[in-house]
Formats: structure tokens, C-alpha cells, sequence
């Protein structure tokens, strides 16, 4: 079979791999442009341009596919059989989409109609779900509202963070993916329920702040959803925190204001929440630092229990 992929993140690979294992030709890789990345700036490809380079498959990188003509005269010259998307992270126009033998398909990081939008894995943890799963879908004009073809149920594991989730899904998936493909002639296609839809919109940078007065409980959902992007943070001394890693502590304190440090240990920096709770602060990056141990980093910043997060 003949397809054209789309996709850009490292979570797009395994699926672009399963697709060649499993004997189909990628004739095109539509991705996103290369962007500046990390704390230089550097421009870099995205990671499946990268792996379509090594194996000398044809890329093609439009700034906006839906205002771009190039990009529909290249797919009708493939002619492909089957368009398959994993995170590619632009909106793909009608002409595109049902262009192909078959109905373009979609690999998306939930069970729909749930966490409809860009961020499924985050919402998913910061909701505090137990289960979250994978869908295979056809694609139409809206936002992730087409026939259901297959999905499967995944656990999440207690204290999963968002990276260890997506990667996991990003291999249930590419499995899943390769069977649907297989069975592309004969599955029948199952409508929506659009009354049970939910949203995972994109996350902002700001949606990471911290509000010490949520108990504990969320604050741990937020840390992990957040991982490693956009990054929960909070401010000590005017300076912004980077927060990566920490858990609910048992204990209750004594009344204490949200924000307020507890105690530090060689284990973290015990902060006082909402609801009476705690959270325990093991890993974080201090503003134009690297990532470190909280106790490190109270050691060199001379924290005290009595300071405050805000």
C-alpha cells in the first residue's frame, strides 16, 4: 500500500516504523518546519523529518498546509492509497483529506470522544483519570469528530508523568495502527458520541502556575501532566521554579499559609497546599540553571522552613 505520513514529534516514530515493518511504502512525509529548540536556540528538524531523512524518503515541510498548493500537487502525483497522521500539528484540508482509496486516519493519544484537541495526555493526568486509551479514527473537517475504526484501554500507572505516558501510547499506538491498516478494507466505521465529548486544548506556559491554595493531590497532577512541558513552575525569591518531580506527603500539618515551606530534608522541600496537605518537591530547575535534587538546590539558595513558594 501506498501511503503518505504525516506527522513531526518523537511520539509519530513508532507508527512511522510500524507502517514499514509491516510492508507498506511511505512514498511522502509531510512535517512540521524545523523551529530553534532548547535553551540555545538551535534551529533542528523535527524528529520524523530526521528518520525520513535516514532512509531517504521524500519530505515536504509547509509553513501552513492548508493555504499551501504544493502540498496536494505532490500527494496527487504519489496517488496514495492511505494518508495516516500522527501529531502533526496542523488543521489538514478536505482536498487532502479524501483525496486517497481510502479515508485519511488519524492516531490520536485517547479514547475519543474524550480529550478532543492538541494536549490529550496532559488533560488526561491533570483530570486525574485512572485509564486513558488510544483511538484510530477517520479524519474529516473538525477536530478529532470522525468514524471510529479501533481502540484500546490503557492503565495509567500511579505517578505517571505525562512523557512516560505519551510514550507508551505512542507504542500501544503504532501496534494498534498497524492492525487497523491491515483491516482498512472491512472495518466498519462507528459514528461518535458527540454528547460525551471533552477538551484537551493546547497548553500555555502560564497554565503551569502553581496555585499553592489546590491541595496536594492536584498540585501532583499538575507536576506530572506538565512534564517536561510547558513545565509546572512557582517563584521563590522573585525567581521562577521549574517543578518536575515530587509527591503527596501523608502527614498533616498544623495550619500553615499555602506556599509555605515545612521542612527540608535530604528526601526535598516539604510546601504546604491547600486542604491541609503537603507536597514533597524532589526535582527542579532553578531559573537559567539545570535540573537538580530540591535539596541541592535549598542548600545553595539557603532556604528555610518559614520561606514561601509563590
Amino acid at each position: 500500500m501506498k501511503i503518505v505520513f504525516f506527522g513531526s514529534p518523537a511520539s509519530a516514530l513508532p507508527s512511522f516504523k510500524k507502517i514499514l515493518e509491516i510492508g507498506h511504502r511511505i512514498e511522502l512525509v509531510v512535517t512540521q518546519p524545523d523551529k530553534p529548540f532548547g535553551r540555545g536556540k538551535k534551529v533542528a528538524p523535527p524528529p520524523v523529518k530526521k528518520l525520513a531523512t535516514e532512509l531517504n524518503i521524500p519530505r515536504y515541510q509547509p509553513f501552513k498546509i492548508r493555504t499551501d498548493p504544493l502540498a496536494i500537487q505532490k500527494i496527487k502525483i504519489i496517488k496514495p492509497d492511505l494518508i495516516v497522521v500522527v501529531a502533526y500539528g496542523q488543521i489538514i484540508p478536505s482536498s487532502i483529506i479524501y483525496f486517497p482509496k481510502f479515508n485519511s486516519i488519524n492516531l490520536h493519544f485517547s479514547l475519543l470522544p474524550k480529550y478532543r484537541g492538541a494536549s490529550p495526555v496532559q488533560w488526561t493526568l491533570l483530570k486525574g483519570e485512572n485509564k486513558t486509551g488510544i483511538t484510530i479514527f477517520q479524519l474529516n473537517e473538525k477536530m478529532d469528530e470522525g468514524d471510529i475504526l479501533s481502540q484500546e484501554e490503557i492503565d495509567i500507572f500511579p505517578g505517571e508523568k505525562a512523557f512516560e505516558l505519551e510514550v507508551r501510547l505512542a507504542q500501544k499506538g503504532a501496534e494498534l495502527l498497524g492492525k487497523t491498516i491491515s483491516q482498512i478494507d472491512i472495518i466498519k466505521p462507528i459514528k461518535q458520541n458527540h454528547s460525551q465529548a471533552t477538551y484537551a486544548p493546547k497548553l500555555r506556559k502560564e497554565d503551569g502556575k502553581i496555585d499553592w491554595s489546590k491541595d496536594a493531590l492536584f498540585i501532583d497532577r499538575q507536576v506530572r501532566a506538565f512534564n517536561p512541558r510547558p513545565s509546572a513552575f512557582s517563584y521563590f525569591s522573585e525567581k521562577r521554579i521549574k517543578i518536575y518531580e515530587g509527591k503527596v506527603k501523608e502527614e498533616l500539618p498544623e495550619f500553615s499559609s499555602p506556599g509555605k515551606i515545612l521542612a527540608i530534608a535530604k528526601e526535598g522541600i516539604e510546601v504546604c497546599c491547600g486542604g491541609r496537605s503537603i507536597y514533597l518537591i524532589q526535582r527542579l530547575q532553578p531559573e537559567n540553571k539545570k535540573e537538580m535534587d530540591a535539596h541541592a538546590y535549598s542548600l545553595g539558595a539557603k532556604i528555610k522552613p518559614g520561606n514561601a513558594f509563590k
